[in-house]
């Protein structure tokens, strides 16, 4: 059920009283000014979170870059979490997980006709991706994790919700998960509640659109997890989970904020799924590897390992593997899926917003404006792209 991940640590209360001060300041300040939130001349699409822990935002973001690659330009910034690279570092065939990061390596490779950067500031990025001269010709930039990344307003944000972590049951950090009060959700655009089981009720849905309370001018969608064919990490070998043996040991080898939902996924498949789990981004060190290698000789067959794309880009960079966990290790693709038949309705969102404010349609826009203000000698108005207004 909804927020049945959710553990609050009671006598952390206190803290998290304090930590929320800080965080109301801060917002405060972006609301009135003092901190300036900065909108471009071209489409800007934010997609993030207001908790600490996974909801699925890679997954969204290679979403929008299916949908959005054949029509536009696309560009995807990322802060680049964990990298060894320090400010803005553009997406080549040089690139590797240390100078770009796990999450924007992997989606470099897996969708090589768009660009990929990271900058910890978004602005500074933004500005860079949009210079011709750096990169020529983009026509929409998707921010990965920069919900809260306030120096920046984009034209959509997206703001995503675990459906196991809802947050309108948590707490602020450290009593709870969240990164700032609940109320951060107004700032959205567009919720989607991600990560629902297959057989949401359709009265599940309306009780969650109904407890999280939002305005007319947001839009609320469900998504699943959807799960294509494994990969072999090394090798060319492809495997349906429905092909997982009924008596198979399964070593489900994760470094992700919250593997619980794919270890649900797994369940039906087989009998013995053993978690082996380490931290966020973790990168893999010479002691991780043999211990994964050891776990593995262990365990009695037939077994496999099944690890995620995210982890798959960091265990190739590291090498150590033993021969069998070569030959047994499999990635396990993951995708999104809209519920209610909401896919076409988010779909024409995007698009529309896209299109409508893409840097071809500002510019027949400004030479209307011009002729118009030649004709009528009106005065300048400034333009903000925003979803909002459309």
């Amino acid at each position: 059920m909804e927020g049945d991940f959710i553990r609050i640590n009671e006598w952390m209360r206190p803290l998290s009283w304090l930590y929320g001060l800080g965080v109301k300041f801060r917002n405060m300040l972006f609301e009135i000014g003092i901190l300036k939130s900065e909108s471009f001349g071209i489409p800007v699409i934010s997609v993030g979170n207001i908790t600490v822990g996974g909801t699925g935002k890679t997954p969204h973001v290679e979403f929008l870059v299916r949908l959005l690659q054949e029509r536009f330009k696309v560009a995807v910034l990322s802060r680049g979490y964990k990298r060894r690279s320090k400010g803005f570092v553009l997406g080549g065939k040089d690139s590797t997980v240390m100078s770009l990061g796990d999450e924007p390596y992997q989606m470099m490779t897996k969708y090589p006709d768009i660009t990929v950067a990271v900058d910890k500031n978004r602005r500074h990025g933004i500005h860079l991706l949009t210079d011709d001269n750096i990169v020529k010709g983009i026509d929409v930039i998707l921010l990965d994790d920069a919900f809260q990344h306030r120096y920046v307003r984009p034209g959509i944000n997206i703001l995503l919700v675990d459906y196991h972590r809802l947050i309108i049951y948590d707490k602020l950090l450290p009593a709870g998960r969240l990164r700032e009060p609940q109320s951060g959700k107004n700032r959205a655009d567009i919720v989607i509640i991600t990560k629902c089981p297959k057989d949401l009720k359709p009265m599940e849905f309306r009780v969650i659109t109904k407890a999280m309370g939002l305005f007319p001018y947001q839009k609320l969608f469900f998504t699943t997890l959807s799960y294509e064919p494994m990969q072999s990490l090394f090798g060319d070998r492809r495997r349906r989970m429905e092909d997982i043996a009924c008596g198979e040991h399964i070593l489900l080898l994760t470094g992700i904020a919250s593997p619980k939902q794919m270890m649900l996924d797994l369940q039906p498949y087989t009998g013995d799924i053993r978690p082996m789990t380490f931290a966020d981004h973790h990168t893999f060190s010479k002691k991780d590897i043999e211990l994964i290698n050891d776990v593995f000789a262990g365990m009695p067959s037939p077994k496999s390992i099944i690890t995620t794309e995210k982890d798959a880009v960091r265990l190739k960079a590291v090498g150590g593997l033993s021969d069998e966990v070569r030959d047994n290790i499999y990635v396990l693709p993951v995708r999104i899926e809209f519920m209610q038949e909401q896919e076409q309705i988010f779909n024409e969102n995007i698009i529309g917003y896209v299109r409508k404010n893409s840097r071809n349609s500002i510019l027949a826009k400004t030479k209307d404006d011009n002729k118009s203000k030649d004709s009528h000698n009106t005065g300048h108005r400034s333009r903000t792209i925003s979803f909002r207004n459309n």
